[in-house]
């Protein structure tokens, strides 16, 4: 099969394909081997600042984050006032429905161990939450789905200290709007965005 000759300015002028534009480049767009739709080649576009949702879900984790330090800096008044009561009543001893006899500091000790542990507990998970919603401008796919993972245990924590003063029912709402908000279209796709 014969093409011609190469350099033959009257010969048949070559087809669109592999390495030849499908179509003309409009003033302005930068010369490109592939059409293209959006992006670069053919890549979606790059969203240039955070969505609206996504903002919404970085507030919402900060609010969380927030309220797990109101709960720490309640278990730390709560352990405060039961050590007070514990060292008042030393030395005296309580009966068990066994009828066994404990000691006061025994029984306090438990106590104290249980209430630094939650303590603790909402310590680290607020960090965390500030940990997340800190990476929200640079972070990337991962920061999504620890968002969702993080509102998910929000969630029971929410059903855990809905009595401290309706801060449980506020973590509640709020941990169910960041899974849905960062779960959308538009949080994928700005955490998914390419980082150069």
């Amino acid at each position: 099969m014969s093409f011609g000759q190469q350099n033959n300015p009257y010969g048949q002028p070559p087809q669109a394909g592999y390495g030849y534009p499908q179509q003309a480049p409009q003033p302005g767009q930068p010369y490109a081997a592939y059409p293209q739709q959006g992006g670069f080649n053919g890549m979606p576009p790059v969203p240039a600042e955070m969505p609206g949702i996504t903002k919404a879900a970085r507030i919402f984790m900060w609010v969380i984050a927030a309220v797990h330090v109101a709960v720490c800096a309640f278990f730390i008044a709560a352990y405060a006032t039961f050590k007070d009561e514990v060292d008042k009543r030393s030395g005296e001893t309580v009966t068990t429905r066994d009828g066994d006899t404990v000691d006061i500091e025994t029984v306090g000790d438990v106590g104290k161990g249980i209430i630094g542990f939650f303590a603790g507990l909402a310590l680290v998970f607020a960090i965390i939450g500030i940990i997340l919603a800190v990476r929200y401008a640079k972070g990337g796919n991962g920061v999504r789905v620890g968002s969702i993972v993080y509102a998910s245990f929000a969630i029971i924590s929410g059903l855990f200290t809905s009595l401290v003063y309706g801060l449980g029912l506020l973590t509640l709402i709020l941990a169910i709007l960041t899974i849905v908000f960062c779960a959308k279209r538009a949080s994928a796709e700005w955490f998914r965005r390419p980082r150069y």
